[in-house]
Formats: C-alpha cells, sequence, structure tokens
C-alpha cells in the first residue's frame, strides 16, 4: 500500500543540509528504491529511505516507490506556500479607496489556474469569489497577477465593507488560502460637548472614527461649511475657548487628505448671558447668524 507516503523533514544541519526521510504506514518489501523529485522533477534513486540536500526556501520535495511512480508523496516545502499581506489589519475612510497589499507564492514547477479573493466560505460549496458577488461589480479591481501580486483595491467604500478578506489561488498542483485580512469602515463623527452654552464658556470639539487611521497627520475643522482660520491640528480635539454668540454655528471635521469626506454637522448654540445693552448686542447676532446659515 503505496497511497500512505510521506516526506519528513529534519531541521538544517550545521553545513546547512536537511535531511527527508519517504517513509510509509505499511511495510514495504523487497528492499524498495525510492525516487526523489525536486520542485516536481526526478533528482535522485535511492534504495535507502533518506535523502540529503541544501534547500531554498521555494524548493518542494516529494517521494515515490519505484514502480508505482503514479503514487508519490505529497509535496513538502519550506515557504512555497504562502500568502503574506503588508498589513494584517486596516481602518478606511467610507467613500474612500483602499489597496490591500498582498504577495503569494507557490512551488515554481506549478501554473497558476485561478485567483481571487472571498470573504465567506459556504459549507458544502466553498469560498464565493467578490467579483461574482452582488454589489461588488465595479467596486473591487484585482491588480495582481498570475504571478506574485495578490493586491486588491476597493473603491466608494461602504459600512457594509467592514469584513475579513482572503486571497485564496488554485494551481495545477494544488491549492491555498491565506489567512483574513480584517477590513474596518468607519465614517468621520464629530462630538460636541456641549451643544448649547453661555457666553464666554468653553466648548470641546472631538472628531471620532471607531477604529484608528494609520496615518493621520492632522485634523481640519469647519464653521458653516467653511474651514476655520488657523484652526488644523494634530489632535483629535479642538477647544473654542470663551464662546460669544459669534461663535454660533455649525461645526462639522475632516481627517487630513481626506476634506471631501467631512462629518456630519453639530450645531452649537450660544446663549446670552449679560443683561443690558450687551444682551441684545449678543440676541442681535444670534439672529444674524442664524439667518446667514439658513
Amino acid at each position: 500500500m503505496y497511497s500512505d507516503l510521506q516526506v519528513k523533514m529534519t531541521s538544517v544541519t550545521e553545513a546547512g543540509k536537511r535531511t527527508l526521510t519517504c517513509i510509509t504506514t505499511c511495510t514495504l518489501t523487497d528492499n524498495p528504491t525510492y525516487i526523489w523529485y525536486k520542485n516536481g522533477h526526478k533528482v535522485k534513486e535511492y534504495t535507502s529511505s533518506l535523502y540529503s540536500d541544501y534547500f531554498r526556501d521555494a524548493d518542494s520535495y516529494s517521494c515515490a516507490v519505484k514502480g508505482r511512480e503514479n503514487i508519490s508523496a505529497p509535496a513538502v516545502c519550506q515557504k512555497c506556500w504562502s500568502v503574506t499581506y503588508t498589513h494584517q489589519s486596516i481602518c478606511a475612510l467610507k467613500g474612500s479607496t483602499v489597496d490591500i497589499s498582498c504577495s503569494y507564492t507557490y512551488p515554481s514547477y506549478h501554473e497558476i489556474k485561478t485567483a481571487f479573493w472571498f470573504t465567506k466560505w459556504e459549507s458544502g460549496i466553498g469560498p464565493n469569489d467578490l467579483s461574482s458577488v452582488p454589489g461588488y461589480e465595479g467596486h473591487i479591481e484585482y491588480l495582481g497577477d498570475k504571478k506574485s501580486d495578490c493586491t486588491l483595491r476597493i473603491t466608494d467604500l461602504r459600512l457594509s465593507d467592514s469584513a475579513g478578506y482572503r486571497f485564496r489561488f488554485i494551481t495545477s498542483g494544488g491549492k491555498f488560502s491565506g489567512s483574513p485580512v480584517s477590513l474596518t469602515v468607519t465614517d468621520v463623527v464629530l462630538e460636541m460637548d456641549p451643544t448649547s452654552v453661555s457666553e464666554r464658556e468653553n466648548v470641546t470639539l472631538t472628531c471620532r472614527t471607531k477604529c484608528t487611521l494609520d496615518p493621520i497627520t492632522a485634523y481640519s475643522w469647519y464653521k458653516n461649511g467653511q474651514p476655520i482660520p488657523n484652526s488644523n491640528t494634530y489632535s483629535p480635539v479642538y477647544i473654542l475657548f470663551s464662546v460669544s454668540s459669534e461663535d454660533t454655528g455649525r461645526y462639522s471635521c475632516a481627517v487630513e487628505g481626506h476634506e471631501d469626506l467631512p462629518s456630519a454637522e453639530e450645531t452649537l448654540t450660544v446663549r446670552c448671558k449679560y443683561m443690558g445693552f450687551k444682551s441684545l448686542v449678543c440676541y442681535i447676532n444670534i439672529v444674524v447668524t442664524d439667518i446667514g446659515s439658513t
């Protein structure tokens, strides 16, 4: 019975070699001759089940028994089957474009038949190629090739695009799937505390996302749709000190480089604090501001 052939690999010796052993679960008789294959090509015939050689990471080895070459052991190698992502976790803004950078390796003598990305693996069916999933047409683009690059681009990101993305490829001699890349899609939210104040009180604006964007260089702040002069900060917090009626209005924020994707607006109301003439001026300013913002 030769169908249970396996190749076992030892650790690297001081000379830089590894020793391979062709083993089986049953006892072979008649002093069999072992045939060794490197990258799919026959390299040696031995009466011993041991074989030593210098290894490269991409080299694969297999063995068979002479006379039964059609039944060989599964190929073993160090790094010939792999999928590598530049980032295992990605945070991106709703409405933006993201590239999931990816590379892959496989035995050099194999030919790529199919390569695709998926998020769901249905029992009894297998993984669903994203390019054929409703809602993804024109939304994703495979930037990779059938050699080593497997980069995926997703445009006009939606909150529903948050998922674990996996790359899978099928060769002329096997198949392999990478581990998931976690993509979290977030929008920008402005928090205002408090939203209604009296004159000379402070107001704190906080620009939040539900995951950490990388990199963030600065935040931009807006009042009534216009940039607030000299307001760019490296902190997600912006404080309006000692507000007056002139600070009444609608505020929003954005991440630098994505100013076209600002947060929803929050409205600040400033109440008049003093009586007499100042109170009247405060009231007039609020009325004028409200009229100008409609």
